[in-house]
C-alpha cells in the first residue's frame, strides 16, 4: 500500500508541470494505466500543497470553479530525488522478478 502511494505521489508531481485540476487527473492518470479514486486524489492533493510541493490556485471564470494545481520548485526537488530512487528500485525489482530469472 505505501509502495503504491508513494507511486502516486511521484506521478501526480510528474503530471504537474503545466497547471491542472483533480478530475481531469484522475483521468490523465487512468489513461495512463494508474487508476485513483478521487477520494484518494484529492486529500493528497491538498496535503501536497500545504506542505509547499503544489501550489493552487482557483478558476472561476467557468460554469464550474475549478481548483488547479501546479508543482513548485521545491516539489521539483523532491520529484527528481523520486525519479531517481524510482528508476534504482525498478531497476533492482525487474532483475529479481524477471521471468529469465531461476
Amino acid at each position: 500500500m505505501e509502495m503504491r502511494r508513494g507511486t502516486i505521489v511521484l506521478c501526480v508531481l510528474s503530471l504537474l508541470d503545466k497547471p491542472s485540476y483533480g478530475y481531469n487527473l484522475v483521468n490523465e492518470l487512468g489513461e495512463q494505466g494508474l487508476a485513483v479514486e478521487a477520494n484518494t486524489l484529492y486529500p493528497l492533493l491538498r496535503r501536497l500543497s500545504s506542505r509547499g510541493l503544489l501550489e493552487d490556485s482557483w478558476d472561476t471564470s467557468g460554469a464550474k470553479p475549478r481548483k488547479y494545481y501546479k508543482i513548485t520548485d521545491k516539489g521539483r526537488a523532491l520529484r527528481k530525488k523520486m525519479q531517481q530512487e524510482w528508476l534504482l528500485l525498478s531497476d533492482a525489482v525487474s532483475r529479481i522478478v524477471s521471468v529469465d530469472n531461476p
